[in-house]
């Protein structure tokens, strides 16, 4: 029985949770076949999978975990078949060529873990999607950061000496704008503020 079979007659007499975790296991198969691995021990799974909703090595070691142990068995004698299987080149091919078990073990975990950081990346932003970022040193942006005619005169009012004088207001050598008993109306450097924004916008 193939694994897919196998995971829709598990399904049948599982409760939606054990459903869950089943369908979990598969897709973590799947992946290990995607990556040409045949890797689909108990602790392989187990650990691939711990932020995806399958059960601890211990717990599908466990009289309850048959079924997920019935799943990986299957993909595993699926993957010695004697048929010709197509070992897809890609971007993690030279995990293969380490010789050091130990860092090949390490690089497919993180292979992995990348792969399935893509997939729910996918899930945010599906093939196809067009995303614009905004520079704002695109100069076709020039015209939509730029001052108009409305808001500069509105800047420009707040330092006028027409501004100052009619609340009593002066300039402080800080840049404040203070009243005349000295007390700060508008903090510093919101004078060399201003003159900056309506220098270079």
């Amino acid at each position: 029985m193939k694994p897919e079979e196998l995971l829709e007659h598990l399904k049948e007499k599982a409760t939606p949770r054990a459903a869950k975790t089943l369908e979990a296991i598969y897709e973590i198969c799947k992946e290990q076949e995607q990556r040409g691995l045949d890797d689909f021990s108990i602790a392989t799974i187990a650990r691939l999978g711990h932020k995806r909703g399958v059960p601890k090595a211990q717990s599908i070691r466990n009289k309850t975990g048959e079924p997920y142990r019935a799943l990986l068995q299957s993909f595993a004698e699926h993957n010695k078949s004697d048929k010709p299987r197509m070992n897809p080149k890609g971007e993690d091919d030279w995990i293969e060529e380490i010789e050091n078990p130990k860092h090949k073990l390490l690089a497919r975990i993180q292979a992995a873990k990348l792969a399935a950081a893509n997939k729910k990346l996918r899930e945010f932003v599906p093939p196809g999607t067009r995303i614009e970022v905004k520079d704002f040193q695109n100069e076709a942006d020039d015209e939509n950061r730029a001052l108009n005619n409305l808001e500069r005169r509105a800047l420009e009012y707040i330092i006028s000496d027409e501004f100052l004088g009619k609340w009593g207001f002066s300039i402080s050598a800080y840049g404040e704008i203070v009243d005349d008993s000295g007390t700060v109306v508008l903090r510093s450097a919101t004078v060399d503020a201003v003159k900056k924004a309506l220098t270079f916008l």
